[in-house]
């Protein structure tokens, strides 16, 4: 069964424009707010490739491709952004999990990612949260910035790739989610008094109530999924 949600979006808030070259940023785990990486300011804020960056070279090039054994690694006062992570120099940071790759909180032990190598940690944008080193640090709903950044990515990459069908795809390479996006210039506008309509448009479950005035407004993108769970759409 294709099931049709709004998914919130905040445009004005995406990594990529609010990371900035030469100002000191906190990291902080978006779970429970403790701080992962302190006063961190940054020379160098630059985009990665595409994830599939390898696969094109090999359709351009008409010998081994140069770059296979290349990897990027930052610096300590660089910040690399992916479409879906961030790559930092791993630096003082003690937030790895002897037992494997991982990189977890030390105070609610959520995953926030994994090692690259032995300098270089890459955290997930769906698990931590970044502000400006002056400013506090303000909970979220976990379902909020889920569901903001999921909207952020498919706007993204259906701009630069022409794409509007993706699947989510766990550790394991399991594929959880089909997602059609259907549109990203949705505009939401619902008085301050009528909430229900969100419980049937959105994806996760939170109520996102104006922030001032009788009438509220937000943009969405308008997406068809369908679960890939065990004993359901095996084909």
């Amino acid at each position: 069964r294709l099931i049709c949600p709004l998914l919130s979006i905040d445009l004005a808030h995406t990594l990529r424009e609010s990371l900035k070259p030469q100002k000191s940023y906190v990291f902080y785990c978006q779970s429970c707010g403790d701080i992962i990486v302190k006063d961190r300011k940054f020379l160098r804020v630059l985009p990665l490739p595409s994830e599939n960056w390898s696969a094109l070279v090999e359709e351009w090039c008409c010998h081994p491709n140069p770059f296979a054994r290349g990897t990027l690694h930052p610096r300590l006062d660089d910040c690399f952004l992916g479409d879906t992570f961030f790559l930092l120099n791993s630096g003082n940071e003690s937030h790895k999990s002897k037992e494997n790759t991982r990189v977890i909180c030390k105070r609610c032990r959520t995953m926030l990612g994994e090692t690259v190598s032995a300098d270089t940690i890459k955290y997930y944008v769906t698990e931590v949260i970044i502000r400006p080193s002056e400013e506090s640090f303000s909970p979220t709903p976990r379902s909020q910035v889920v569901q903001s950044m999921v909207a952020q990515c498919l706007v993204e990459l259906s701009s630069a790739k022409s794409t509007f069908r993706f699947t989510v795809k766990g550790d394991d390479g399991k594929i959880y989610i089909l997602i059609w996006l259907l549109n990203s210039d949705t505009l939401l506008v619902e008085s301050l008094g009528s909430s229900s309509s969100h419980s049937i448009f959105t994806l996760f479950g939170d109520i996102f109530m104006p922030s001032s005035g009788p009438v509220g407004t937000w943009n969405a993108v308008k997406v068809l999924y369908q679960p890939c769970i065990k004993s359901r759409n095996k084909e």
